[in-house]
Formats: C-alpha cells, sequence, structure tokens
C-alpha cells in the first residue's frame, strides 16, 4: 500500500520519462538509481509500441513490473500509458496484483469522446482497492485545439474530471501533437510560447484547469550528453516560461534531460524566503511589506496562493 502526502504528490511527478513498455533494460536501471534526477516513469504502449508488437509489450510490462514488486525497492513513481479506455482495462486486469506498484495511468487523447469512460473505470479501480490508482489524462486532441469548440470543450472535460478530482493526478498536454495539427516545429533556441496558435491552446487550458489542478508543461524533443549544450539551455528556457505560465514539470523523452528538469524545478532563496514570510504574515494591521532582498512588494492578500506552491515545490525539489 502507498502512502501519498495529498498536497505534494502532484509535483513529485516532476519529470515524467517515457519508456517503450518493451524496453527489457528499464527494470534494472530503476532499482540501480541508474538516472539522476528521475522522479517518475511511464511505461508506455500507446504511440511508442507498433501494433503488431503491443502483445509482446504487453506481456513485457507485466513482467517489468512483477520484477519491480518482488524487489522490494523504492521507486519513482511509476505509470502506464494505454490507448484506449478497453485497453486501460484490459491491462487493468492483465496486471492484476502486479498493479500495486503503479501510481496509475495515463490517458492519451483525453476528451469527451472516450473520457466519460475513463472516468467511469477510474471510479470503479478506487471503489474496490485500498489505496488510490491515480489517472494523468492528456489533452492534446482536435477538439481541444479547434478555437470554435474548445473553450466549451475544456469546460466540460474540467466538470467531467471534476466528478472524480481526488484520483486526478495531474492534467497534461500535448505539445507535439498540437504542433503535428498545424505543421509547425519549434528549433532548439526557440520555445513552444513562439508558436502563437499553439500558445494560446496552452493559455486556455491554464485558464481552465490551473485553479484546481497541477497542469504539466509539454515536452521538450531535444537532448545530449552534454549539460551545457543548446538543447540543455533551451530546456531550461522553456520551464522558466513554462512555470511563469502556471504549468509545472516536463514529459521528457531522454534520460539526459532530468536532471536539467529537476534542477529547474527547485525553488530561488528569494522566493522561498518570501513565500515563508507571506505565510507566516504578522498582526500588526500591515498586508503589504518588501521582500527579503528589499526588492519587490509582497501582499498577503494577493500572493498567499503563490506563495503555497512556492513551499510545496520546495518541500519536493529544494531550494537554490
Amino acid at each position: 500500500m502507498h502512502t501519498y502526502n495529498e498536497n505534494l504528490l502532484p509535483y513529485q511527478v516532476g519529470g515524467l520519462l517515457y519508456t517503450p513498455a518493451l524496453n527489457t533494460g528499464i527494470v534494472k536501471k530503476i532499482l540501480e538509481g541508474s538516472y539522476p534526477g528521475l522522479t517518475s516513469l511511464a511505461f508506455c504502449l500507446e504511440d511508442s509500441i507498433q501494433d503488431a508488437s503491443l502483445e509482446e509489450a504487453q506481456k513485457q510490462l507485466k513482467q517489468s513490473l512483477n520484477a519491480i514488486k518482488r524487489s522490494g525497492v523504492a521507486t519513482p513513481l511509476l505509470f502506464v500509458r494505454v490507448r484506449t479506455p478497453g485497453h486501460m482495462d484490459q491491462i487493468h486486469h492483465m496486471l492484476a496484483e502486479d498493479e500495486a506498484v503503479l501510481t496509475g495511468y495515463v490517458l492519451p487523447k483525453f476528451d469527451l469522446s472516450n473520457g466519460p469512460d475513463y472516468v467511469k473505470l477510474a471510479d470503479a479501480y478506487n471503489k474496490s482497492r485500498p489505496d488510490r490508482l491515480f489517472i494523468m489524462p492528456i489533452l492534446e486532441s482536435r477538439p481541444v485545439a479547434d478555437i470554435g469548440s474548445r473553450v466549451e470543450v475544456l469546460w466540460k472535460i474540467k466538470g467531467l474530471l471534476d466528478t472524480v478530482k481526488p484520483y486526478v493526478l495531474n492534467i497534461r498536454v500535448g505539445g507535439n501533437d498540437f504542433s503535428n495539427m498545424y505543421g509547425l516545429r519549434r528549433k532548439v533556441d526557440q520555445n513552444i510560447y513562439e508558436i502563437g496558435v499553439i500558445r494560446d491552446i496552452l493559455v486556455n487550458i491554464i485558464n481552465v484547469f490551473a485553479s484546481d489542478y497541477v497542469v504539466s508543461g509539454p515536452v521538450w524533443e531535444y537532448f545530449g550528453d552534454d549539460p551545457g549544450g543548446s538543447w540543455a539551455a533551451g530546456l531550461r528556457k522553456e520551464i522558466e516560461l513554462d512555470l511563469l505560465n502556471g504549468f509545472f514539470g516536463k514529459t521528457a523523452i531522454h534520460p539526459s534531460q532530468l536532471p536539467v528538469i529537476f534542477d529547474s524545478l527547485k525553488v530561488s532563496r528569494a522566493d522561498y524566503e518570501d513565500a515563508r514570510s507571506i505565510l507566516h504574515w504578522g498582526e500588526d494591521g500591515l498586508a503589504v511589506a518588501k521582500s527579503a532582498d528589499g526588492g519587490r512588494m509582497n501582499e498577503v492578500k494577493c500572493h498567499g496562493k503563490w506563495a503555497g506552491q512556492i513551499l510545496t515545490r520546495a518541500a519536493a525539489y529544494g531550494v537554490r
């Protein structure tokens, strides 16, 4: 049985590393702690697996999770990305007791066409087990992107997810899927917010969801061995913009990205001291004061929610 800190857990997903479920060497690397900065991992049964290899990937997934379970070693948060609600139910029953090592499922292309079935299954699973099995829906389909339907669709999706809110760990976004709809792709020295049509979609998602959920930032598709390379600089810049715009966390497609993501999610000393001050405000009648470094204004009525998020981030990733 898992023990969760409900406030901290959505932030502990951090950099979610994807690996094909066919990966036969990943268990050894997980158990040996071979990937610095690894906070969560998703075994993918969707886009990274050819249809003809799906059955083999599912068998390997069960073997991998069984090996992790038998090891008794504490692991990062573990997820499985499925294809459809029916596929999730198939995997749920196939894994049986081995599902106990999972934190939950990643739900691709989540919208109103499949959302009700996903939600119904998540509710049923959680009513028949002692600890929670979370879901992380990915918003990446055409109805979410289309300007004519976007806002209405997003509010309906939120209403649907609100019915199982305790089981929704993160809201995730498919930056590459959205970009592909318009034939767009950012270069290593650019960021997702420079692509106007994608930025607008992301802003709408934040507007609808960020008040009640942690929303994770889109994948960064560049990586390399040199942590001082242009790929790392681009990743750091995009995470800076993610945080500024209300996103937290990142999907990772290569282990080299993980330390960069982890370090970028740390809190600055100035933010940490200000957040502590705001949440431990005195009772001298004033609701405004200078920051710890004397360079900005802190206002208890305006900055309270920000301060709470900063201290939660600090608890998960530390202070720079």
